[in-house]
């Protein structure tokens, strides 16, 4: 593709915070190769969007084709974007989507604004909606699909870029409630595990009851145990803190949670945002992974990971947002004792001096 040097480019991910996060490499190499990079989310990938370096503008667009509460069709909404797009001038767009989402419904409202080149992966025609209608290549993890699709803009890392994930520095200071368990300094090797109990898509969640087990087993083997979760989800993180570890449901932001991760020895956590949060911060990841999307798409990237759950479970590759199969057993099956042999496997090799990993981290 040949385009000039763009004063300013629009990266476009309409989806919450993990995938907004998983973007962010190739929000980098975009930020590498042209002028500026301003990013467009919706409402649910606002935190992370502003963890994320490279990014110079975010802006916010609740897009009614996307996401499982997605909002009503509202005209005044599509005007102020189209013509707040129109004001800042972009030459370029880049849509990145998921494997079963389209990107043609912004491509019309860019095209609409006026961007002169408009770059996303498609596998339904796009008319002339599309400037680049790449096909993304089989395989990839979310992260390599991409930076794949960064490549087409011509857009590199820069050589002193790992292609990992990554967050804005600095982070600020870990909730007071978390002080005690986590210590001074984050440093790897302290005795704190961080388990997340819950997601916004619930078929990606253990149930509270199997959460609650693995907290009081890991308190048992002799680890200062921290429970997270939003505000929305307090209720949740306090019965599975119960008496043996510290609640700290709805204190934080997701910028407060990252510091926190960052100062555990492990993070025990379903496919969900803050998997991939711990993955951004260097923390190994117990991955409580739901097959209902692919774990070698999703999966934590570039840190040393356990995988945990049956990847083989009728609900595989479903998309579903509730579990599909009474009992929920693809994580039902996941016992505390497991959970703990993993926790010590993942702490024991950090604490051991391994540090960041390529691309493929452990094995699953």
């Amino acid at each position: 593709m040949s385009i000039s040097r763009p004063v300013r480019v629009l990266a476009v991910r309409l989806d919450s915070d993990g995938s907004v996060l998983l973007t962010g490499p190739a929000v980098r190499a975009l930020a590498a190769t042209y002028d500026q990079v301003d990013l467009l989310v919706s409402a649910s990938g606002l935190q992370a969007a502003d963890l994320l370096p490279g990014v110079t503008e975010v802006l916010r667009f609740d897009a009614p084709w996307s996401g499982s509460k997605a909002p009503r069709v509202s005209p005044e909404a599509v005007l102020d974007l189209v013509a707040g797009l129109i004001a800042r001038c972009y030459q370029l767009a880049v849509i990145f989507t998921s494997s079963r989402q389209s990107p043609l419904p912004m491509a019309l409202l860019a095209r609409l604004a006026g961007v002169r080149h408009i770059v996303a992966a498609s596998e339904d025609h796009p008319g002339s909606l599309l400037d680049v209608r790449h096909h993304r290549p089989p395989g990839l993890h979310e992260v390599e699909a991409g930076l794949d699709l960064a490549e087409q803009t011509g857009a590199r890392l820069p050589a002193d870029d790992d292609g990992l994930l990554a967050v804005r520095r600095p982070l600020p200071a870990v909730p007071r409630a978390a002080e005690h368990a986590l210590g001074v300094g984050g440093a790897w090797g302290r005795r704190s595990v961080v388990v997340h109990p819950g997601a916004s898509v619930p078929a990606r969640a253990p149930l509270p009851e199997d959460a609650r087990a693995m907290a009081r087993r890991l308190a048992r083997d002799g680890w200062d145990v921290l429970v997270t979760g939003s505000a929305a989800e307090r209720e949740l993180t306090e019965y599975v803190a119960g008496g043996h570890a510290t609640d700290l449901g709805g204190r934080t932001t997701l910028a407060q949670l990252a510091a926190v991760l960052e100062s555990a020895a492990c993070v025990v956590v379903g496919n969900t945002g803050p998997a991939h949060l711990a993955a951004a911060v260097g923390t190994p990841v117990v991955s409580l992974f739901a097959p209902v999307v692919p774990v070698d798409r999703c999966v934590p990237y570039g840190v040393p990971r356990l995988v945990l759950g049956d990847q083989a479970a009728a609900c595989r590759g479903t998309q579903a947002h509730t579990c599909p199969v009474p009992g929920h057993p693809c994580l039902g099956s996941v016992t505390p004792e497991q959970v703990s042999e993993a926790v010590a496997r993942l702490a024991h090799r950090t604490t051991a001096g391994a540090g960041r990993l390529g691309a493929e981290g452990w094995p699953s």
